[in-house]
């Protein structure tokens, strides 16, 4: 993140004395990653945060990707897939994925989760599709409505909390920490005049959730961890935070504050570039005017993805008119062939002033694999959409990458 925060109750300085009501010491704790050299922030629990009374059974819970797939694009259709589970854990379908990031979707049915859950592998980008609630964790509650990218470095104790009402989540799995982008941060961190986002776009929690309940039983926390679902048994609730500060937290933004950078001729995918992580970038295509040279062509050029992987998740605006394309769609298109505009789409984008899509894109620079649970939502036809002879009626999707 690039602003330091602070939340609740903490000392004047750090690694000092900081005592509770009945005179005992509170519990610090550093969490952050890469060493002592990344972001970091430091927590004051009423109990220490090492109790573990019991150790449970762990379980498989990595995704298998289909290596042996002959090179073609494909189009997911996941729309019709209202429910993928129960909880927010239990509901995680991955349906692409690489060493260096996942793609996964999360349609849960239930509202709240009665174990704890952290990701100790993998800092989680969620994507709001459709769905309000709040994430807990250690650091406090954060509110989220559709349009809210929720990023949660790995490490952080959370629980999601949904509210009545259908929940449909796009889950990007980062093996590398998520970050804003460099060329819009100046070497202080501060986001640069000509970003397409600020400061203020950015919430972080905002309520603390100090349960000083020193239970009798037991408060489960599920890790994940290299390939399998862990679970350790505590004897305090993780969520016994009186106060923290530093730069490494939960926080949220909405896709509908991204500011589009346009130009007279066709701009290149890394303008809607909003975050970046080792291999890959996010992208949020937003409503945004077209081009205004007077002949430009709206629709973008054909391009040869050499060097990277593109995938396409649609979330709102007319995808009606290209048959089976449709919100909540994927398209992927795998490095090593050109991909480009559907038969007819760039003489029919000529003299459009604006579109009013929305859709977020995952660019990774080492090559994807579909998994068997995107197997279901395959569309077989997809790759071959482009023959002449399989022409539809353009459709204003095919004018966003």
């Amino acid at each position: 993140m690039p602003f330091y925060q602070r939340l609740g109750q903490i000392p004047r300085k750090r690694h000092t004395q900081f005592r509770q009501p009945d005179g005992s010491l509170y519990h610090e704790q550093l969490v952050g990653t890469m060493g002592f050299h990344g972001v970091s922030s430091l927590l004051y629990h009423r109990h220490a945060p090492t109790e573990i009374r019991r150790v449970g059974e762990a379980r498989p819970f990595a995704p298998k990707l289909l290596k042996d797939r002959p090179l073609a694009p494909a189009h997911l259709r996941t729309l019709a897939q209202t429910s993928t589970g129960g909880d927010y854990l239990e509901a995680r379908q991955t349906l692409l994925g690489n060493s260096d990031v996942t793609m996964s979707v999360c349609n849960p049915t239930e509202r709240r989760m009665d174990y704890y859950y952290k990701n100790a592998l993998a800092d989680e980008v969620i994507f709001v599709h459709e769905g309000r609630g709040e994430l807990w964790s250690q650091l406090g509650k954060l509110a989220f409505e559709p349009g809210d990218y929720i990023v949660i470095p790995r490490t952080i104790i959370h629980q999601m909390h949904f509210e009545e009402g259908p929940v449909r989540l796009l889950i990007i799995e980062s093996f590398s920490p998520v970050e804003t982008c460099r060329r819009y941060r100046n070497h202080f961190g501060q986001l640069l005049e000509h970003a397409p986002y600020c400061e203020r776009d950015f919430r972080g929690p905002s309520e603390l959730i100090t349960d000083d309940v020193r239970a009798s039983g037991e408060y489960e926390v599920r890790v994940q961890k290299d390939g399998l679902l862990h679970s350790l048994f505590y004897g305090n609730s993780p969520f016994d935070v009186v106060g923290w500060d530093g730069y490494f937290y939960p926080y949220a933004t909405s896709i509908h504050d991204f500011e589009p950078i346009t130009g007279r001729i066709h701009q290149p995918p890394p303008v809607h570039q909003q975050f970046e992580g080792n291999n890959y970038v996010i992208c949020s295509f937003v409503p945004r005017l077209f081009d205004y040279h007077p002949l430009a062509i709206p629709a973008p050029y054909n391009h040869s993805n050499v060097d990277s992987d593109e995938v396409l998740y649609y979330v709102a605006g007319n995808f009606m008119s290209r048959r089976g394309v449709d919100l909540a769609s994927f398209t992927w298109h795998p490095s090593g062939i050109p991909h480009g505009p559907h038969p007819g789409t760039v003489e029919a984008s000529i003299g459009k002033k604006e579109t009013h899509e929305l859709a977020v894109m995952l660019d990774t620079f080492r090559p994807l694999y579909l998994t068997e649970a995107a197997l279901a939502y395959e569309d077989e036809g997809y790759p071959l959409s482009w023959r002449p002879e399989a022409h539809n009626p353009p459709r204003s999707a095919d004018m966003m990458d």
